[in-house]
């Protein structure tokens, strides 16, 4: 059975969808850099065990502590699911790794993505699933899903509804790559 890890930072939603959809996969580990994220009570109701890594003073030494900690794990995939750091080329290189990002990469990368793409008044925005590399929302682009902007939208309900779509869109991303993957790397 494939093996997934997941990073997340926040309330767990993007993991929830995972854990609901019963993918046929392992979901080994969740893993977050906050200690008080809601996404480790969706964890432990099920069943899966949690790892908290806070960002440290010395940004060298997290990494080296967020990677053994994957390679310990052996995952044949990682999922950044609302997960609000930026993992190093060191670590980019040696897992496979997905984000979800709520825009249509490569508009609009990094956190405030939603609010850009108000202020920038474009028609749509959307969500991509890419490859996880060393930069800022830069590795390629597996799928992308749009949403449309309407002009009462605040970030709020724009963002409510690209998470939406961002849902189905991981988890429908995931079951296409899991019969694709290559033995566990790490």
């Amino acid at each position: 059975m494939k093996r997934i890890v997941i990073l997340a930072s926040g309330s767990g939603t993007l993991t929830q969808a995972i854990i609901d959809a019963h993918l046929g996969a392992d979901i080994v580990a969740v893993i977050t850099d906050q200690a008080g994220a809601h996404v480790l009570d969706r964890a432990h109701s099920a069943h899966i065990e949690t790892f908290t890594v806070p960002m440290m003073a010395d940004r060298t030494e997290w990494d080296r502590e967020v990677e053994t900690l994957i390679a310990a794990l052996k995952p044949d995939l990682v999922v950044c699911a609302g997960f609000m750091r930026v993992l190093s080329e060191r670590i980019t290189n040696r897992f496979k790794i997905i984000n979800s990002h709520p825009s249509l990469l490569p508009l609009f990368p990094g956190a405030h993505a939603v609010r850009d793409a108000l202020a920038a008044q474009v028609p749509e925005t959307g969500t991509t699933i890419h490859w996880v590399d060393g930069g800022l929302d830069t590795g390629q682009v597996i799928a992308h899903e749009r949403v449309r902007i309407y002009s009462g939208d605040t970030e709020a309900t724009l963002h409510e509804r690209i998470k939406i779509v961002e849902r189905g869109l991981i988890v429908a991303t995931i079951k296409s790559l899991l019969p694709k993957l290559e033995k566990t790397i790490g």
